[in-house]
């Protein structure tokens, strides 16, 4: 499955209409620094892992000159993503380290802050801005649990640290000693992690691309996946790539789901999540609908990507609506309708 994943995604410019609609949901804010100014480090150096593999991530370093100037702005950009944007918080901050990563698609810099009052830190993203991208978080932010924090300028993504174990990590090192109570609960969520992908088409969740955040409750731990890279949002033609079962990396979870849940239960936690992508999407209907008229207008993936979801999507549900889409803007927006529609017709309470 993951060789039907393309290897390079090309980077899609955001339009008009999209900079226009984030700058009127505070996303679109003028910033100190951009992606192309940290690229001019004058040197790096490898970092591996507590294990000594190679992690793929390097920590660059500047010229004395630039050095300052950066990490000044950096303490700015924290500012404006946490704060007023005042000068209040500076002399509190301290820039530790900034990494590259020489592995994917965004190639992003990880910016470690840390408040040298308590020692408490926190990292800061920094990527190229590509328009695929940005609908996969605003996406994220109206339709799942979890709300995002980002803020674009120009070419610049400035992305807030998503805190959980690494999928993978979990998988390897984690899921074996987990109790049976706490496997079911994460194979319950690993079914509603799939469903919330697959209706808004949120691709490639190998487990590198999602974490797993552990909340502790007074007798139990709830376990929740998140996704962390959007890169595919809305941009491959299998409709597979689109359900985090069919990928390799997840065979672990998806192999212990099967063991451990009914048939009948993994419907009734697949109804369960498109129920709550309905509700999400219904309460967020002005919105979703300024999203939607953006991505509606908008290329964010190939003509033989486009005909090969449609069909895919149109032999899975008999909607004719899939087999008419134009773009990945009408094929998201008939999956939501599709969700939408079925809800409210099992839930006469809605209103619209």
């Amino acid at each position: 499955m993951s060789k039907l994943i393309s290897k390079k995604k090309p980077a899609y410019p955001i339009t008009e209409a999209l900079s226009k609609y984030l700058t009127r949901h505070g996303r679109n804010i003028k910033i100190p620094i951009y992606y192309d100014d940290l690229m001019r480090f004058q040197g790096s150096v490898n970092i591996y892992d507590k294990n000594g593999n190679d992690t793929l991530w390097v920590s660059v370093y500047y010229s004395e000159f630039e050095a300052e100037e950066i990490k000044l702005s950096l303490k700015r950009m924290y500012s404006i993503l946490h704060s007023d944007g005042s000068d209040i918080l500076l002399p509190y901050l301290n820039i530790d380290s900034i990494d590259f990563c020489t592995f994917g698609n965004s190639k992003p810099f990880r910016v470690k802050v840390r408040n040298i009052l308590n020692d408490n830190y926190l990292f800061l993203y920094i990527k190229k801005a590509d328009a695929s991208r940005i609908y996969g978080l605003e996406l994220e932010h109206l339709l799942s649990p979890n709300h995002i924090n980002f803020l674009v300028h120009g070419n610049t993504l400035i992305e807030e640290h998503i805190s959980g174990i690494p999928g993978d990590d979990f998988i390897e090192n984690n899921l074996d000693t987990c109790s049976e109570r706490d496997k079911k609960e994460i194979a319950k969520e690993f079914v509603k992690f799939n469903e919330r992908c697959f209706v808004r088409l949120l691709g490639d969740m190998r487990s590198y691309n999602y974490v797993m955040v552990l909340t502790h409750d007074f007798d139990r731990i709830q376990y929740r996946i998140r996704a962390i890279d959007f890169d595919q949002q809305s941009y491959e033609g299998n409709a597979k790539v689109y359900l985090p079962q069919f990928l390799k990396e997840n065979n672990k979870l998806v192999k212990m789901t099967s063991e451990l849940l009914q048939e009948a239960s993994i419907e009734q936690y697949k109804n369960e999540e498109r129920s709550l992508l309905a509700k999400r999407a219904t309460s967020e209907k002005n919105r979703l609908k300024e999203l939607m008229d953006c991505m509606l207008n908008d290329h964010i993936s190939t003509p033989q990507k486009i005909k090969e979801l449609k069909m895919d999507l149109f032999n899975l549900t008999g909607d004719v609506k899939f087999k008419k889409s134009k773009n990945m803007g009408e094929i998201l927006k008939s999956a939501l309708d599709f969700i939408i529609r079925n809800y409210k017709s099992e839930n006469p309470y809605i209103i619209s």
